[in-house]
């Protein structure tokens, strides 16, 4: 599912109430905003039962060039790493296997 499908998916739900696909797409992009908000200014966003968004560090480590084969330094960095929650888990082991 991308972006548009999720937009529709939120339009369906009648329960959310929304009448545009508009303002679906800007709910959507506020609680991603949200979310990358609260990453920057807590270092994690939990939402109990849907899972967990932290900063993780990444060490400096050595590398390969694939082209050249010649090693590189690789600076150590910052990503955001996510921790699927025990009610996400268990509604994928009951999703479609492809």
């Amino acid at each position: 599912m991308n972006k548009q499908g999720l937009i529709e998916a939120v339009l369906a739900n009648k329960e959310a109430g929304f009448e545009s696909k508009a303002a679906a797409d800007r709910a959507i992009d506020a609680v991603l905003g949200a979310i990358a908000d609260g990453i920057k200014k807590e270092g994690n966003v939990q939402l109990i039962g849907f899972g967990t968004f932290a900063v993780k560090e990444r060490a400096a480590r050595m590398g390969r060039n694939p082209q050249t084969g010649a090693a590189i330094k690789i600076k150590a960095s910052k990503t955001v790493s996510f921790k699927a929650g025990a009610a996400l888990k268990e509604t994928a082991k009951k999703s479609k296997k492809k």
